[in-house]
């Protein structure tokens, strides 16, 4: 016989059976409360609400119950929904895809069958592009190509999607004869993909997108000799364009990059996993890799020399942003220093933090360690003095489980020994005022360059250093990925505050990035990512990081074994050689 469930009910429980329902409600607060039909759109529930909640940016898409959604998602029950807006990292990616999309689209209709490359982000907010498949474009060209887009924003016209198999999509690109997608597609994981249609054209794109073009109305195209720049506003000033200031040595560096990529046979992801698979091939990238990074660092330690003997150089001040492998680079300088006949002696500006207690805090609350006040600036100096005069000092060691700088070890400089300094802070000006210039040599570390994912999709130099980070804390400072993740936004406040702004102003340039590394940190990283909790903000960026991780072919266990002892991204992964080195010279004294 069926079986029967028999509860108590209380007399004044009623229950009946209810139709369908209409309509559902869209919570922006308690004070806020809007109601809709079945199937209206993120996007016309945040228009809707504009006018009470007057938003201090354009809405790029929203986020439904702890969701990134694009604003022409259709909300099919009750929900908690806030804005996405300009002036926010995922806003911004958002607004600067759908603006390539709009570019490619354009540079298509006026030169059909013309293929344009986004290499890399330059300073002010601009992506650095080039056109592969015929010569540059003339002034008069590019001043077309912005008209058009112009046109196509006026018209607001629909960007929809929908869903294709992996054949289609290979058929497509194939057809366009755009082999660097057609090459990652190799790597994808499921059996379709999303497309998007922009007037026609077709594209993938590995993130979100605005519903139309209209709200793309701030943008500019700068022409330069080899290419042109797509300008595109700043998520700090989200209504303006500021010039772009001069970055020729940064030019030099992505310019020199390139053209290693280009000689190597690696222009894209889908290079790189093709490699992957090869194992002789893999080996030798591996070491070409980290052969130049030593013969850049030498590099330097020369030019050091030259103006040690010819100037007088006796500290060399290394800075750039965070997980830029700047105490790996200092250890390895130093080592080349020696090489050159001169004696280093080392210190680490981080092992200058105040106590934690003393650490300032930043606009949300959270411990701001990027801040110049962080650092414990009247002992540095006074050290700086004292080792510069031939004085003995104590050094200090920064504890980062206990949060406290204990006393480490004495240490004298002896005569025209160099002294060099790694940290954040080193082309800050305001770190050592008084210094002659040309006592100085000012070295700027950071992964400046990067694979991008195919040529319209990059990958931010920013990620990989939020990756390299979250797999380092959670290897020595016992921080999990959402501790990293949730500190993350007050680190790059710092960096856009403390470092950006000088990086011109150094002497030499050093780009940490290595062409397999994303390969080599996928398998660490991935389940550090996976376990963010889904109901926390940091799920998003969590998510979004694991999304293009996808996209990277990781490498094998015994392949992580071929990363030298001494490579620099040993400093994130573990097993560096030079993890307890410290050069040691005349007059230092060891505990």
């Amino acid at each position: 016989m069926p079986y029967s469930l028999r509860i108590n009910i209380m007399p004044s429980t009623q229950i009946s059976k209810s139709q369908a329902r209409t309509h559902i409600r869209a919570t922006f607060s308690p004070e806020h409360i809007l109601e809709g039909a079945v199937g209206t759109t993120a996007g016309e529930f945040l228009e809707a609400a504009d006018g009470d909640l007057e938003y201090a940016a354009p809405i790029m898409g929203a986020i439904i119950d702890g969701q990134l959604r694009e604003l022409d998602y259709p909300i099919k029950r009750d929900v908690n929904i806030a804005p996405v807006l300009l002036d926010t990292s995922d806003g911004g990616r958002i607004y600067r895809r759908s603006l390539v999309f709009l570019m490619v689209t354009a540079a298509d209709k006026v030169w059909p069958g013309t293929q344009i490359s986004v290499r890399y982000a330059v300073p002010d907010g601009g992506f650095y592009c080039t056109r592969l498949n015929a010569p540059p474009f003339n002034p008069q060209d590019l001043g077309r190509l912005e008209a058009h887009m112009r046109e196509i924003v006026s018209a607001d016209a629909p960007i929809t999607k929908r869903e294709a198999s992996l054949e289609e999509i290979r058929a497509l690109f194939a057809a366009r004869d755009e082999q660097d997608k057609v090459r990652l597609l190799e790597q994808r994981e499921r059996p379709s993909l999303m497309l998007y249609e922009l007037l026609g054209r077709e594209d993938t794109y590995y993130g979100y997108m605005l519903p139309s073009t209209g709200a793309l109305k701030h943008f500019r195209l700068i022409w330069t000799p080899t290419g042109f720049i797509l300008q595109y506003p700043r998520k700090d000033a989200p209504g303006i364009l500021r010039p772009i200031r001069a970055y020729d040595k940064l030019g030099r560096v992505f310019s020199q990059a390139d053209e290693w990529l280009l000689r190597m046979g690696i222009e894209d992801v889908g290079r790189l996993n093709r490699l992957v698979g090869e194992e002789k091939r893999l080996n030798e990238i591996m070491l070409v890799a980290e052969a130049l990074h030593e013969q850049n660092i030498a590099n330097i330690a020369g030019e050091i020399e030259r103006r040690h003997q010819s100037e007088g150089t006796r500290l060399v001040l290394i800075a750039g942003p965070s997980s830029s492998g700047k105490t790996t680079f200092s250890k390895r300088l130093a080592i080349q220093l020696l090489a050159h006949g001169l004696r280093p002696f080392t210190l680490e500006l981080d092992n200058y933090f105040v106590d934690r207690k003393f650490t300032p805090l930043d606009e949300d609350g959270n411990y701001n360690f990027e801040a110049l006040e962080a650092i414990n600036l009247s002992l540095f100096n006074q050290h700086l003095q004292a080792l510069t005069a031939g004085e003995e000092v104590i050094l200090p060691r920064f504890d980062f489980l206990t949060g406290q700088s204990v006393p480490d070890r004495a240490a004298r400089l002896s005569e025209n020994q160099i002294l060099v300094v790694e940290g954040i802070h080193g082309l800050n000006p305001n770190l050592v005022p008084d210094v002659k210039r040309n006592v100085i040599h000012r070295v700027y570390v950071s992964a400046l360059t990067q694979l991008n994912i195919d040529n319209h999709n990059r990958v931010p130099t920013t990620d990989v250093r939020l990756l390299r980070r979250i797999v380092r804390d959670a290897r020595t400072r016992g921080y999990t990925a959402t501790d990293t993740l949730e500190r993350w936004s007050s680190v790059r406040r710092g960096e856009r505050r403390n470092i950006f702004p000088y990086q011109e102003n150094a002497d030499s340039m050093f780009d940490s990035a290595l062409v397999y590394e994303l390969a080599a940190l996928r398998p660490m990283v991935e389940s550090l990512l996976l376990q963010v909790k889904r109901d926390i903000p940091a799920h998003i960026e969590a998510k979004r990081l694991l999304s293009f991780l996808t996209w990277v072919r990781p490498l094998a266990p015994h392949h992580l074994g071929l990363i030298p002892d001494t490579s620099l991204l040993r400093e994130f992964i573990g097993g560096s050689i030079l993890k307890d080195y410290h050069p040691t010279s005349p007059g230092e004294k060891l505990d």
